[in-house]
Formats: structure tokens, C-alpha cells, sequence
């Protein structure tokens, strides 16, 4: 039924979908049916306001995949095994599928062989690189929990992620740019120097046995070289045996997303909540009956935007993956565009708005474009509207989700209207559950009314890695994913995001938790107190600011805060701002009213409206 519905005209489906719509609207009509309890079928775009609660279901014509990354991967291989898979062009890198399930068995045979067993933890740290996606799926089919570990990372915060989750082994290049990777893992781990390859004994990290390096031979560490050769025949069995004693429901991968605590949580991920998101994200974009895709992805592999979006959809769909470079550049991603004849382009908010204010932007050939998702953090309408008229991509679409969700659950169709394009996230995910609830008293809220977003459904994370009390704080009894995230929802299902209760910032994509700057300000000794808020920016949608207070009598200046800083905590968390404040706008009870904070930091620094 679908690819014959699939294959027609656009006006052809679109009627053959009011006419479901009709049905299932005059059924759900019927005397006896509860009105909170009705969905919208998504396989197209709601056309008809359905919903009377700010409740919705996303029934779906699919069923959900019961696969785990490995089995998609080779679906896709028998598929297409001389399409490309992958391409990183800053590298020269290029591989069909058939020969990138050669390497991620070959890879996964070695970690095996380096004594890597099913449910250990690897964490992976560095850019975008082949090696990244190549242990994406080589810990996939080895059972192995890949731990994403931001590129940006000081010593202070990878040490805490690598020993949070016990991580056993750790994949990183020599150094990237100013990162030196394998000199801050002799500082948190001296031991490295004396040590065997694979025989770690850490005081710091106690679980870490084996670091891997990607591009040099350092001592007490493996060469990625060495770990591909070690992958014999021997554990090529071994590999091929362990594919029966892996379930679609076992941990895969485990994101790092900070709370208000200021602490990393590690979300948790299974085969099964990414190969689904993975699957209906393609399904909503059109993957599942467009000839051919080939995207450009330019986000980072670390963040769930470019592993499920982008590795994860690779392998289900069968798209050709263009990795423009290892960090971001603009320009690369308008020459991928043209060289590759890419017609889909991922991108944050900041990525689009760096890409059209390229002086050169008109010098380059994106007529291959048709669409793209813009996700990650908040998407100004008149951005989305740019996107679709000078850039030409016409299917643009907003994506909405967290990491503990996989990580979309709405996204729009690339048949929606302007208007729905640039004013909302979309519509509810395939076999997903949505509800808008006042916050106070839990209760689903009318149509049209603010409140809280709440999830459910096969996309929600099993757990924060080794936290039950922060998994109980997110996930309710009834099994509802608390986002924090204020929004509204009308009578079609589509959902508009007006606010966060958290104090979260989002930097051009990157979530940045206020308290954890806090945290590592209160060491500096001029420091008496110190509060960050976010701060309007028309490039990133936010910036930092740090307002402090002073110990009596010492002097301070910005400049000094910053260099501070350096070093200390990942680039993205520095104060673009520091204001030094007397006092904090307070509530009756004593406690700091941020959102006030933050109008106050606005004005000060003339970033208010009209300014």
C-alpha cells in the first residue's frame, strides 16, 4: 500500500490523504470514543484539525523496526553495495557500503581482539572523521556502548564522563586545532607513559585499559592501525557469534546532556530507540521513495543531530553521507554542495545563517538542493524563510527533540506551507505520544494553551546512565518524558516551543547548563558570587553572560574572567559577556529570578529590541 501511494503525484496524495483523514475522522466521531484519545496519521501532513486536547498520537501505516544497527547496516549492503556511504572530502576518503562493512567488521574484530567484550564502554572523542562513523558502527556490531565525548572537552570534564560511565577503552586523534587530546590524557592518566598498550592501570580512571590513537604511535597506546590488523580470523568468529546474543533493546550508545545540577548525565540509547528514530525521520523527509539521497552533514558526529540523523539514517536508508570537514566550515559546505551534487543539507540555526551571509554564497551551484532539516536549537522564522528563497531548498523543515528522545519527536513535512515551516517544529513523529500538561498539577492543558511538553513512546531513553534519581526526575511512573520545554499544540498536532523552564542556554546548537559555568567561577578567588544567563544574539540565538559579584575590596576585570576560563572549560562555555553586579533580582523567597537577570544583562550590554 505505501510505495503505490508513495509513487503518485502530490495532488494525487494529497486527496487519497483527505480521504483517509475523512474516514478516520467521521469513525472517531462516533458516540462512545474519547476525545482525548484521538491521533493524527502522520504518513502526510494533518490536513484536517482532528485533536480537541493538547494530547496527540502519531499513528502511523509502519511498523516499528525490530533491528539492531548492525542488521539495518546490512540490509543496506545488500541493497546498494557499490553505492557510496561515505565521503570525507577534507580527507579523500570515499566508501561504498560493501567496502565500509568490510572496514566496521575488520574494526570490530580488532576491539574484540584488544579484549573489549559486550557491554564495555568506548568512548569516542574527536571531529568529524571516517574513523568517528567507522566506530559508530564497529562498537555496534560488537555490542560495545559507543560513549560520545564532546571534542571540546578540558581534562576536568572528559575525566568525569570517562569515569561516569566506566568507559573502557577511548579512540581519539594525536590533537585537532588547539585540542591536544593525548597530552590531556597523559595529564589525567600519567601512568599511560609506563604502561602496555591495553594493560592501563589509572587511579583517576580505574575502568580505562586502552586509548587508541587515530593518527600517531604514542607510547602506552595502541595505533588505530594496530587495532584493525589484530582483528584475525579468530575473532571474525567471534564477531559473527556474538550477532546472535545481541537484542534490539540492548544499550548502544550514551549521549552526554548536563541538568541544572550542573553535572553531565549520560542518556542512554538503544539499537532500538535510534533505528527508529533513524527510520521515521527518512520517512517523514521522503528517504523511503526518493531515488537516491546524498547529504551534506556538516554537524558534529557527537551530537545525536549527526549520529542518528546522520550515521544512523545512512544505514537504514541507504544515503550517501558527505563530510564536508572535521570541524565546521562554511565554505566547505557550499563546495561539497556543488562537487557532490548534495540535495539534502542538515545544519544548526548558526550553520544556516553563517552559509547565507557568506560573501561567496552566490558563487557557488546549489541547484541539486531539495531539502534539509534545521535543528538543534531554536530557528528564527525569517532564517527558515531565507533558507527556502535564496538558498532555493524548498522541502527545508524544522526538527525538534532532545537527546533523550533519540532524538526527534516532531519534525515538519517538506509539504508543509511556509507558514508552518518557519512557525513550528512540525508534527508528532510516527508511534510517538505528545502532551502539553500545566506543570503545577500534571493536567493536559486546552488546545492553543502553554505548558509543559511531555513525551512517550519507543524513542524515550531507557535511563541516565548509573543515575536512577535523575532518570525518575525526567521519565514519570507512566512511563512520560519530562522535556522542561514550554509549547503549545492545535487541533492539526502541530507544535509550536515558546520557552524553557530550565535555565539552558543553546549557543549555535550547543546546550550550555548555567551551572556548571557557575561552579567553575566560584574557584576564582575575586569571585563572591556568580550567576550565568543567556543573552540574545542574532548569530548564535544566544550568548553567555556572566554576572558576578566581587569579594569585597578586589578588582576584576572581564578580561581576566575570560583567561580564567581558558583552558579550563570547553571554548563554547566562555563568557562572551561579564558584568560585574552589586545584587541579583530576587524573589520574596531569596531566590534569583534569572529571566529578570537576563533583561537586566540585555539592556546593560544594548543587545534590548531597537537597539
Amino acid at each position: 500500500m505505501i510505495p503505490s501511494i508513495a509513487s503518485c503525484s502530490r495532488s494525487v496524495r494529497s486527496k487519497l490523504s483527505a480521504g483517509f483523514r475523512f474516514l478516520r475522522t467521521t469513525w472517531t466521531r462516533q458516540p462512545g470514543f474519547p476525545a482525548a484519545a484521538r491521533g493524527i496519521h502522520v504518513d502526510y501532513p494533518p490536513i484536517i484539525p482532528t485533536l480537541t486536547t493538547s494530547y496527540v498520537h502519531g499513528t502511523s501505516s509502519t511498523s516499528l523496526l525490530s533491528a539492531t544497527v548492525g542488521e539495518v547496516l546490512q540490509n543496506s549492503v545488500e541493497r546498494w553495495p557499490d553505492r557510496e556511504a561515505v565521503i570525507f572530502l577534507q580527507d579523500g576518503v570515499r566508501k561504498t557500503f560493501a567496502e565500509f562493512q568490510k572496514d566496521v567488521d575488520q574494526a570490530a574484530a580488532g576491539l574484540l581482539a584488544i579484549g573489549l567484550q559486550k557491554g564495555d564502554r568506548l568512548g569516542m572523542w574527536g571531529p568529524n572523521t571516517y574513523e568517528w562513523i567507522l566506530f559508530q558502527f564497529a562498537t555496534a556490531k560488537a555490542g560495545i556502548i559507543l560513549v560520545c565525548v564532546n571534542p571540546a572537552y578540558q581534562p576536568k570534564e572528559v575525566e568525569f564522563a570517562l569515569r561516569k560511565v566506566g568507559c573502557k577503552a577511548v579512540v581519539c586523534p594525536t590533537e585537532f586545532k588547539t585540542q591536544k587530546y593525548c597530552d590531556m590524557l597523559r595529564q589525567i592518566c600519567p601512568e599511560i607513559e609506563k604502561s602496555s598498550p591495553g594493560d592501563l592501570k589509572s587511579a583517576r580512571l580505574p575502568d580505562l585499559r586502552s586509548v587508541i590513537v587515530l593518527d600517531s604511535r604514542q607510547p602506552g597506546m595502541f595505533n588505530f592501525a594496530d587495532v584493525m590488523q589484530a582483528g584475525s580470523g579468530q575473532y571474525m568468529q567471534q564477531l559473527q557469534d556474538l550477532q546472535k546474543k545481541l537484542c534490539f533493546d540492548d544499550p548502544i550508545n550514551i549521549q552526554f546532556t548536563s541538568g541544572t545540577t550542573g553535572y553531565p548525565k549520560g542518556a542512554t540509547l538503544t539499537h532500538h530507540n535510534i533505528v527508529n528514530n533513524a527510520y521515521f525521520v527518512g520517512k517523514r523527509m521522503g528517504f523511503l521513495w526518493k531515488p537516491h539521497i546524498r547529504l551534506c552533514l556538516p554537524v558534529p558526529m557527537y551530537h545525536c543531530f549527526g549520529s542518528v540523523g546522520g550515521g544512523i539514517c545512512m544505514s537504514v536508508h541507504g544515503i550517501s553521507l558527505i563530510f564536508p570537514s572535521a570541524g565546521y566550515d562554511g565554505k566547505a559546505n557550499l563546495a561539497a554542495v556543488e562537487s557532490e551534487k548534495c540535495n539534502f543539507l542538515y545544519g544548526t540555526p548558526t550553520m544556516f545563517i553563517d552559509v547565507l551571509t557568506r560573501p561567496e554564497l552566490t558563487k557557488y551551484d546549489l541547484s541539486s538542493l531539495e531539502g534539509g532539516i534545521m535543528a538543534g536549537s531554536p530557528c528564527p522564522p525569517e532564517l527558515v524563510k531565507k533558507v527556502a528563497t535564496v538558498m532555493g531548498i524548498k522541502e527545508i523543515t524544522v526538527g525538534y527533540g532532545t537527546t533523550e528522545n533519540s532524538p526527534v519527536t516532531f519534525c515538519g513535512s517538506p509539504m508543509d506551507n511556509m507558514e508552518r515551516k518557519a512557525e513550528t517544529v512540525g508534527f508528532i513523529m510516527d508511534h510517538l505520544e505528545a502532551k502539553v500538561v500545566n506543570p503545577v498539577t500534571g493536567e493536559v492543558v486546552p488546545l492553543g494553551e502553554v505548558g509543559e511538553l511531555l513525551i512517550r513512546g519507543y524513542c524515550v531513553m531507557p535511563e541516565y546512565w548509573d543515575d536512577k534519581a535523575k532518570t525518575e526526575e525526567a521519565i514519570t511512573k507512566e512511563g512520560w518524558y519530562k522535556t522542561g520545554d514550554i509549547g503549545r499544540m492545535d487541533a492539526y498536532g502541530y507544535c509550536r516551543i515558546e520557552g524553557r523552564i530550565k535555565d539552558m542556554i543553546i549557543r549555535g546548537g550547543e546546550n550550555i547548563y548555567p551551572a556548571e559555568i557557575e561552579q567553575f567561577l566560584h574557584t576564582h578567588p575575586k569571585v563572591k558570587e556568580a550567576q550565568v544567563v543567556g543573552v540574545k544574539d542574532p548569530r548564535m540565538g544566544e550568548e553567555v553572560c556572566a554576572c558576578i559579584r566581587l569579594v569585597d575590596g578586589q578588582e576584576c576585570t572581564a578580561e581576566e574572567i575570560v583567561a580564567f576560563c581558558s583552558g579550563q572549560i570547553a571554548h563554547f562555555k566562555i563568557p562572551r559577556y561579564v558584568l560585574f553586579v552589586t545584587s541579583f533580582p530576587l524573589t520574596v523567597t531569596g531566590k534569583i529570578q534569572k529571566h529578570k537577570l537576563s533583561e537586566v544583562a540585555e539592556k546593560q550590554l544594548g543587545l534590548t529590541d531597537g537597539k
